[in-house]
């Protein structure tokens, strides 16, 4: 690896033990291998801590922080970036699993096509085991070369995780970044979406983990108050106040991006459709992306590094205290 990583990916992380083992194992397993880990443990209190230490002594390419207490997932998401020496920049989740290539492509499609500014693949869903339950393929047009039409679909499609696609860093740093308001995490790829289009890898590199642990049926202001803590005073930060600062998001994000006078009218236009659309009685935000069937066969085991590894040697996980 060159003293200055072309690649920094970054993962925040709080109480992840039960996973994070393997999704570190997939990471520093990945085909490309220019590139930083930044750990930030957001003041965890089981052996995450130890997990990750090890992983820094092993690697040259970890990086571990731990927070003195817990900030909230949004601050931690930002402290990665800001942490960040590469040109490029990835998130990744402590219990998610990436195939090997997953990098690898997604860097190649950004080197080959200047213009895209954020790189991934299809996701599939795996449970607690590691086997996959569903696979989508991608169905929004975030790769369109006019940036309103991005942000349109953006808007009124649902889909994709892009939130954890190869990016480059320096147009993640001319955004807001990582928010708390309510659906946060959609304002901020719509605004990535408006300086460039995207790319999608036509193949499932990317594992998204699901189970009992996620917070996924959690209240609005609950979810919200794990982004960042101080979200829980219903007094400071009213219903009201959460969803009008997601709206303002999408504003703010058209405002700041580097749009002609014309696209930066019709990207309002979409804004007020959409804002027309879920104001009226019963109208709810679209659902998930449909799953592919029949289900393709994709085997997780053969494309992603630390399952293989797994099975001939398990990383031995430290003992809390130790």
């Amino acid at each position: 690896m060159s003293a200055t990583p072309r690649l920094s990916i970054g993962l925040p992380v709080y109480n992840g033990e039960r996973y994070i083992t393997e999704s570190i194992e997939a990471l520093l397993g990945q085909s490309y291998t220019n590139f930083e880990l930044i750990i930030s443990d957001n003041a965890s209190t089981d052996s995450t801590g130890d997990i990750c230490r090890r992983y820094e002594k092993e690697d040259s390419r970890v990086r571990y922080f731990r927070q003195p207490q817990n900030i909230g997932l949004a601050p931690n998401h930002n402290f990665v970036v800001q942490e960040a020496r590469g040109e490029l920049f990835k998130w990744a989740a402590n219990d998610d699993l990436y195939g090997r290539e997953l990098v690898r492509q997604c860097v190649q499609a950004l080197d080959e096509h200047p213009q895209v500014v954020l790189a991934h693949s299809w996701t599939a869903r795996i449970d607690t085991s590691g086997k996959v339950t569903a696979a989508y393929e991608y169905p929004m047009t975030t790769s369109s070369a006019r940036a309103p039409e991005r942000f349109r679909s953006i808007l009124f499609d649902s889909g994709g995780d892009d939130d954890y696609g190869v990016m480059r860093i320096d147009v993640l740093r001319r955004t807001a970044m990582k928010e708390s308001y309510h659906h946060a995490d959609h304002t901020i790829i719509a605004e990535i979406a408006l300086h460039g289009p995207f790319y999608q890898v036509p193949d499932w590199l990317y594992f998204r983990r699901e189970h009992p642990a996620q917070s996924g049926r959690a209240t609005m202001r609950s979810r919200c108050a794990t982004m960042d803590p101080r979200r829980a005073s219903k007094w400071r930060h009213p219903v009201g106040r959460l969803y009008g600062e997601y709206v303002w998001g999408y504003v703010a994000g058209i405002r700041r991006s580097p749009l002609s006078g014309a696209q930066r009218r019709e990207c309002y236009r979409h804004l007020a459709q959409w804002f027309t659309a879920r104001a009226r009685p019963g109208v709810a935000e679209p659902g998930g992306p449909v799953s592919v069937d029949p289900l393709p066969a994709i085997s997780v085991d053969t494309v992603v590094a630390s399952r293989q590894r797994s099975r001939l040697s398990p990383p031995a996980v430290p003992v809390k205290g130790r």
